[in-house]
């Protein structure tokens, strides 16, 4: 397999988020929620994962199935799915959902992250960036859904909050605004 399956493929680097990540949270099931043509998908899988990359858009799936074939990952599953049926069917380790729920119909946000903390093994993590919208830092585009204050961390009580913050960020376009970004760990 190539050192980096993204560079090969003309893909953006992982998100620095999930790069992060995998210094701590040890190879298991992973599932890349909203995974576009499979960026953290495929990094994932060169850390080791068994990764399950699902999305709503039937191009990227078949765009991400082509490297997959190509590079005969056994490891790496695309899957086409609407994350905002909140119907997951399997438990796992490791679920990454970056800058993908700020896309999604707002009134269905709350059962997507019940469902990603239900379908997360005891010990298990959840990794969230999202967009947020505040009275100091207003959103500039008009996503969906975006998170308030402190909106994402009470959505996780009990959970282990690995990592938090409500920073400014730069998306992939270059526009500026506010993440909610959290690695938190299912307790026992």
């Amino acid at each position: 397999m190539s050192a980096d399956l993204n560079q090969k493929y003309g893909l953006n680097p992982a998100h620095s988020e999930v790069v992060s990540a995998c210094q701590l949270v040890k190879p298991g099931l992973a599932l890349d929620m909203g995974c576009s043509t499979g960026r953290n998908a495929l990094y994932l899988a060169q850390q080791g994962f068994t990764v399950t990359a699902v999305d709503i858009n039937p191009s990227a799936i078949q765009q991400l199935q082509s490297v997959v074939d190509q590079e005969g990952l056994d490891t790496l599953t695309p899957r086409l799915y609407d994350i905002a049926e909140a119907g997951l069917d399997t438990d796992y380790d490791f679920i990454a959902c970056t800058v993908t729920l700020m896309f999604i119909d707002a009134a269905k946000v709350e059962a997507v992250l019940a469902d990603m903390q239900q379908h997360t093994c005891v010990g298990g993590y959840n990794l969230i960036v999202c967009a947020m919208d505040t009275l100091d830092y207003p959103c500039p585009m008009n996503f969906p859904f975006t998170f308030g204050e402190g909106q994402l961390s009470a959505a996780y009580k009990g959970w282990d909050l690995v990592k938090y913050n409500e920073d400014v960020g730069t998306m992939h376009n270059g526009a500026r605004l506010r993440f909610a970004t959290m690695l938190a760990r299912k307790a026992a």
